[in-house]
């Protein structure tokens, strides 16, 4: 009824031939897919992200430089003066003007005047430099640095996450390609088994037809269907290099390699359903719980834009420069330390306003993950019932190919007696080659279907998370 195969594709301009397992295609679509390095780069991105801003707890160390050149400089002439002088109290030791009497105007009169010579002072600013350390260290951010960091390791959790997403939309891929290229081979060989058995019957037709013992009708009758024979022939051979052409596609591979394939789909057996089984498992739910996750942090970041903030910062440095009258006066190393508080007091309602709208962000997140939890638990249910309709469907098409097969052989033996007609001949031959068909399809949609179950359970990305 349904025989084992070895599949071997000679079409096209192929160079190489390849041996390939469904793991083994599993695994090079896994190492060639474009979509799984997007996958492992961003989980490489992620990685970065969350250690950069572990970096935010530790201080901040700077090198600072400065060096100004300029062709200004401030010229100053103190003109001569006369100074009052001041004379020691013998009573108290402190100095009081030394005042002989009070003029006409107010003003006091001194005995003695010291003179006060004029001088010209020129201060220039070009050469100046100055070099040092900085220290800069936050004392308390009102959890910025906590929230940021705690968000970049949920960022590179849902990376994680996303890689195995990846990986089991990738397996589902090749699984559709795989088994595609194993339905288009069988195809092709039920094509060319009915178009030997139609030749050979239109041989039987004319033989008899030169002994008169047919009419010519019955040998057009034949010429027909093997003329329709021909054609399905063309139409799987053109199919099987597509489905070839495909899974090389999805492989990463030349699309002129030539693909053999060593099992059948008895030769690929499958565990057996679990009905117990739930979701929860799946990197899709993993992930919205994530970014319910995420959300709850970005109401903390949010919170602490709004909070005290304050930090700390010393700086050590040398400066020199600054000349007057050719002198230096900046010529010296030195050490500062500065605390900085910033205490946010009015803002109109903008921080309770922009807390409500961290919040309401992370309500819609819960009511999308359990939107989407329902749909992933209907999604599971379709795929169990469709897993268990296919082994149904498997034995009762099994059922109608064996009653076709018996029915074909019963219809060449009635026919070869003379008892029946070419034409009812041609119909069983017809029913047998539908019957192996539907066969073929039905046993392909099984295979489809295991692995839509196990992407539906979580199963599917397992085996293969050490992959790159």
């Amino acid at each position: 009824m349904w025989s084992g195969f070895i599949g071997m594709l000679t079409i096209g301009n192929s160079n190489a031939q390849e041996i390939m397992t469904l793991e083994k295609c599993r695994e090079l679509a896994l190492e060639n897919n474009t979509s799984a390095a997007i996958a492992k780069r961003s989980k490489d991105k992620a990685e970065y992200t969350q250690k950069a801003y572990w970096a935010n707890y530790f201080p901040k160390i700077s090198a600072t430089g400065n060096y100004l050149y300029t062709n200004a400089a401030l010229n100053k002439s103190l003109p001569a003066n006369y100074l009052p002088t001041f004379v020691p109290d013998p009573a108290t030791g402190e100095l009081i003007p030394n005042i002989l009497t009070i003029g006409a105007d107010g003003n006091p009169i001194f005995k003695e005047y010291a003179y006060f010579p004029e001088m010209d002072l020129l201060f220039k600013l070009s050469g100046t430099w100055m070099a040092g350390l900085r220290v800069e260290q936050p004392v308390y951010t009102g959890g910025k640095v906590t929230s940021a960091y705690n968000m970049s390791k949920i960022g590179n959790e849902i990376a994680v996450l996303n890689q195995d997403l990846t990986r089991a939309d990738i397996i589902v891929k090749t699984d559709e390609a795989y088994w595609t290229y194993v339905q288009t081979n069988e195809l092709l060989k039920l094509a060319l088994s009915y178009q030997e058995v139609v030749t050979e019957l239109l041989r039987n037709v004319k033989d008899a037809q030169e002994v008169g013992l047919k009419h010519k009708n019955d040998v057009l009758k034949v010429q027909i269907k093997l003329n329709e024979a021909e054609l399905r022939i063309r139409q799987a051979e053109n199919g099987l290099n597509l489905s070839r052409m495909n899974l090389c596609h999805v492989m990463g591979i030349s699309l002129a390699t030539g693909i053999i394939l060593p099992e059948s789909f008895d030769d690929h057996p499958f565990g057996s359903l679990d009905r117990t089984t739930d979701y929860s498992h799946r990197p899709e739910y993993a992930i919205l719980d994530q970014q319910v996750k995420l959300k709850d942090q970005q109401v903390k970041l949010t919170r602490s834009e709004f909070l005290p903030q304050i930090g700390i910062m010393a700086n050590y440095g040398y400066i020199n420069g600054l000349e007057m009258n050719g002198n230096k006066l900046l010529d010296r190393t030195s050490f500062s330390v500065m605390a900085s508080v910033s205490i946010p007091l009015f803002q109109w309602g903008e921080g309770r306003n922009k807390v409500r709208v961290a919040k309401t962000e992370h309500d819609i997140m819960q009511l999308q993950r359990d939107e989407l939890s329902e749909m992933m638990e209907l999604e599971l249910t379709q795929a169990l019932d469709k897993c268990d309709e296919s082994i149904l469907e498997v034995a009762l098409t099994a059922r109608s190919l064996q009653q076709a097969e018996e029915n074909r052989i019963v219809s060449e033996d009635m026919y070869n007696s003379g008892i029946e007609t070419t034409a009812d001949y041609l119909e069983s031959q017809s029913v047998w080659q539908q019957a192996w068909m539907e066969y073929i399809n039905v046993r392909t949609h099984q295979r489809l279907n295991w692995t839509y179950y196990q992407k539906a359970t979580g199963k599917l990305y397992r085996p293969y998370q050490r992959l790159p």
